[in-house]
């Protein structure tokens, strides 16, 4: 493998690709020599990596590295179509993934339904052995027993299994035995002192069970990827794969560590629309990221937020991951009356095939198909420059849920209201229910579909301004390309500091150092040795709460740094700090880092006809429009506007503006109330 002088792969910026398989569309950054080009093609949901691959060849591009977010860990849990797999336990804890913590998500359900565990139980299996909570080792493992439950997994033809031990983070033995036995007869295996070593046995037995049944999934579609952009050996092409916590770590890694995978496309669309904002000079921003299926939003107070405690389709994943909500809003979400009568939009979609009807195939009403009933997505206008927007078709699709409002244009609007009201529910849980007022924020807007409603959702929420990137449509793909390649380590332990203890503490400093260790020598597997620093932070709770937050300890572990840390955040987030009661650690975490790529993102917009002119757009009531091309804002732009490129669309309404920025960025905000019309 080719290394720069530091003994790292060398960052080959020649040719670089960053590409987002979403649900509608695959987009694609390709940074050639310095200059950034841009595409979008429908994505193939029957296989991924095909939408790749016939871009690439479409579009003549051969990069040297590709960085890929990836959807396959998300929809094969959602989908349920992981490996088989068998799990290995303590006596006594075989169901605990059906008991869980015995929660109800849905209090008042009549008739409440729950997903079947991934695991069934006839692939639950129970060995003799025990480690007490201080790792002491109360019951030997009994190896015999063992190899007759391998046996019986073998006859079973499951070729994965998780192992999870009670109290195995403490002491890993027993488990580091039982893994090492399994692999030996070529069982593919996922143990959780190495997925997960944390307490709460049901939730590391759940992380550990999933990345078993996403391993084997993962680690076939990035190999077959792989070859096929390395033209099966034929070229040297460099994979990395977007984690959910906004780093990327090598395909081989990701492979076996999927359950690292499951929100990989949206951490890439929020890392890079908080990169962007930062380089405009707005770094309190919340992301808005709508495509076509869903809508991510994340709160970014001047930083990244991360959280560990994910829960996808019902089931507990613990790994860090930007701290992101989604709700199933997207262009190709579609409308629909329920038993009730009332309208709603979403969760389902349109998806790819057939998609919205505007796309020429589908039938049913979407979002999509709205904006261009009202005149705000373009019939001229190309989306991602390839496909053509049927304005009779949409009519046609709205006209079928018309009839109670009179017309097709209020049905459309009706279908705008809906989504915008989901949407920005989804905005004041990351906010206002958090503590954080959104008039202290700047909204940055991506995804194909995020520009078409920014301004309705600042309106709506209370932001003051929202900021377009110049390539807000393929964003997500953008921040895969500048992300930084990052490897995470952590350990469970259980150490009380009082409120009188000063200086160093042994315990946290053998820890931290052990798992630095673990975090360098992961990145180093991936090929990077040099200029790579670690970060450090601790969940921390005072004694007797049930709950942790994860705090920075960037600053030092010491007694005194590792309270104030926590002090502080307790208070930021839930407005008080309890000075005289101690705190626990619960979980040391280190995280290697080595940066990506730092140069300039910004696209230039390529002259694609006719700069300006005027057509009939509906907003409040019909009103004369200035439709525009991206490239020929050079000043400021007052609403009633659209502006169209080739990967989105930027809705400026009544009493809006967009003003270019020098990044190539646009400014929506609002008029001044004398200047309105």
């Amino acid at each position: 493998m080719p290394t720069s002088d530091s003994g790292s792969p060398a960052q080959r910026h020649d040719q670089l690709l960053g590409v987002d398989v979403g649900g509608t569309f695959t987009d694609f950054v390709f940074l050639r020599d310095g200059a950034i080009s841009i595409a979008k093609r429908p994505s193939t949901p029957d296989d991924p990596g095909r939408a790749i691959i016939n871009g690439l060849a479409e579009f003549g591009w051969s990069p040297e590295e590709v960085v890929h977010g990836s959807t396959v860990a998300t929809n094969t849990l959602l989908t349920r179509t992981g490996a088989p797999t068998a799990l290995i336990t303590t006596r006594g804890f075989r169901d605990t993934l059906v008991i869980g913590r015995q929660a109800r998500p849905d209090l008042y359900a009549l008739h409440p339904q729950r997903h079947e565990p991934l695991v069934p139980q006839r692939l639950r299996f129970e060995v003799e052995e025990r480690i007490a909570a201080d790792g002491d080792i109360v019951t030997p493992l009994d190896l015999e027993q063992l190899d007759r439950v391998l046996d019986r997994i073998e006859r079973g033809r499951v070729r994965s299994v998780a192992i999870c031990f009670l109290f195995s983070f403490i002491n890993p033995d027993h488990e580091a035995a039982a893994a090492q036995r399994a692999r030996d007869r070529g069982f593919n295996v996922s143990a959780s002192y190495e997925v997960l070593p944390q307490h709460r046995e049901f939730e590391r037995m759940s992380t550990t069970t999933a990345n078993a049944y996403l391993s084997p999934v993962m680690a076939t579609y990035l190999d077959a990827l792989e070859s096929r952009l390395s033209n099966d050996g034929a070229d040297d092409v460099r994979l990395r794969i977007m984690q959910s916590n906004g780093g990327s770590l090598s395909a081989g890694s990701a492979g076996r560590n999927a359950v690292r995978t499951v929100l990989s496309g949206p951490a890439g669309g929020v890392a890079g629309a908080f990169a962007a904002a930062e380089t405009d000079g707005f770094p309190h921003a919340i992301t808005f990221d709508m495509g076509g299926t869903s809508a991510d939003v994340a709160l970014c107070p001047g930083r990244l937020l991360e959280r560990t405690d994910l829960v996808v389709d019902d089931m507990p994943i613990r790994t860090p991951a930007v701290d992101l909500h989604t709700v199933g809003a997207g262009g190709g979400s579609i409308a629909w009356f329920d038993a009730g009568g009332a309208l709603r939009v979403g969760p389902q979609s349109a998806g790819a095939d057939p998609g919205p009807a505007a796309y020429g195939r589908g039938t049913l009403p979407t979002v999509t198909d709205a904006h261009t009933v009202l005149g705000r997505l373009r019939p001229e206008q190309q989306l991602g420059g390839t496909v053509p927007l049927d304005l009779d078709r949409a009519h046609r699709a709205i006209a079928t849920i018309a009839e109670p409002f009179g017309s097709v244009e209020a049905a459309a609007q009706a279908v705008i209201d809906v989504v915008n009201a989901n949407m920005a529910r989804a905005l004041r849980v990351i906010s206002v229910e958090r503590g954080y007022d959104p008039a202290n924020f700047t909204l940055v807007a991506f995804g194909g579909a995020g520009p078409l409603h920014a301004c309705d959702l600042a309106d709506a929420v209370g932001i003051p301004q929202a900021l377009v990137p110049s390539a807000p449509g393929v964003l997500s793909a953008a921040g895969m390309l500048i992300s930084d390649i990052t490897r995470d380590a952590e350990q469970g332990m259980h150490l009380a500091i009082e409120p009188d203890t000063r200086g160093n503490i042994a315990t946290i400093d053998d820890t931290f150092a052990n798992i630095a260790a673990q975090a360098r020598a992961a990145i180093a597997e991936d090929g990077y040795t040099q200029g790579v620093d670690v970060e450090y932070a601790a969940d921390l709770r005072y004694r007797g709460q049930s709950h942790e937050l994860t705090v920075s300890l960037n600053e030092g572990h010491e007694a005194e740094a590792v309270r104030d840390a926590f002090h502080r955040a307790h208070r930021e987030r839930f407005g008080f700090a309890s000075l005289d009661t101690p705190v626990e650690v619960v979980t040391a975490r280190a995280k290697a880092r080595h940066a990506g790529y730092r140069g300039d993102m910004g696209v230039t917009q390529t002259p694609d006809g006719a700069g300006s002119r005027t057509a009939a757009v509906v907003w409040d009531r019909p009103r004369d429009t200035r439709i525009c091309k991206r490239h020929s804002v050079t000043e400021l732009v007052a609403g009633p506007a659209i502006i169209t490129q080739i990967d989105t669309t930027v809705t400026v309404p009544p009493g809006w503006t967009a003003a270019p920025l020098p990044n190539g960025s646009l400014l929506l905000s609002r008029q001044a109330e004398g200047t309105r019309e």
